[in-house]
């Protein structure tokens, strides 16, 4: 990791910051885009640095390259942002899928990469930056998790594990820290068009475009920030515990409209 900070001087101070993971592509882009345009100081996490250069470039975020499966990347992203004022919002938006394999053609490395992104990484920036968001007396934590995390279907079952597994851990983390009030989000996207999320889990961009094909308007990673923005920027009292959000188009998981 990088301890270098980007993007710096151009940040004006603002009453909310924002840790947000993720941040080199699709979601976590467009959330740091979202929130930085509302005022909010922002620091983008994410292991391509090349992209968050940009990044900070085009919005004054902080662009922090780190790797947040990491325990070492993770600790120096924590006393980097101590150093600089600290957060009252941390935003866990990295993850992702690998493969579509059933159970019977199960490939471990998939599987392994999907929990130590998803869930570990998840848990470790958690872990990490809990007593800042403690201290603060007004913290969020927001995770986005996905609705294969509420829903199986074939083909899914590491990604559904994965994802299941953040949605409980987020759950149980909600019920824990009420009382330090720290409130808890989780946003569960359905389908959603990105540069790479499909690519990325199918390996090919044939095989991506036969995801979206014949869908009419699926979600962007720009409608899901709207979404990620809207709820850690209302009242802290108020806590959008879980926010499920899917195209018309995807009325279930297992109910996909296409035409054509």
């Amino acid at each position: 990791m990088t301890e270098g900070i980007q993007g710096a001087a151009k940040i004006q101070p603002a009453t909310k910051t924002a840790v947000v993971t993720g941040a080199s592509t699709g979601i976590g882009e467009a959330t740091v885009r979202a929130l930085a345009a509302d005022g909010w100081k922002v620091y983008a996490v994410a292991r391509r640095a090349d992209r968050l250069s940009a990044l900070a470039e085009d919005t004054g975020a902080v662009a922090v390259p780190a790797d947040i499966s990491k325990d070492e990347d993770v600790d120096i992203l924590l006393r980097l942002v101590e150093r600089h004022g600290g957060a009252d919002t941390l935003i866990n938006i990295a993850g992702g899928a690998r493969g579509a394999d059933t159970l019977a053609n199960a490939k471990t490395d998939d599987w392994d990469w999907m929990y130590q992104v998803n869930v570990l990484g998840t848990m470790k920036m958690i872990r990490a930056f809990l007593p800042m968001l403690r201290s603060n007396g007004e913290g969020t934590v927001l995770n986005l998790t996905s609705t294969a995390g509420l829903a199986v279907y074939e083909g899914g079952g590491g990604y559904n594990a994965a994802k299941y597994a953040q949605h409980a851990l987020t759950g149980a983390l909600r019920l824990e820290e009420a009382e330090n009030n720290v409130r808890v989000i989780e946003v569960a996207p359905g389908l959603v068009h990105t540069e790479e999320f499909a690519l990325n889990r199918l390996g090919s961009a044939e095989a991506a475009a036969k995801v979206y094909a014949g869908v009419e308007k699926p979600l962007t990673a720009e409608d899901v920030a709207e979404v990620v923005r809207y709820a850690v920027s209302v009242p802290h009292h108020i806590n959008l515990d879980h926010i499920t959000i899917r195209p018309v188009a995807q009325a279930a998981n297992h109910k996909l409209i296409r035409k054509g």
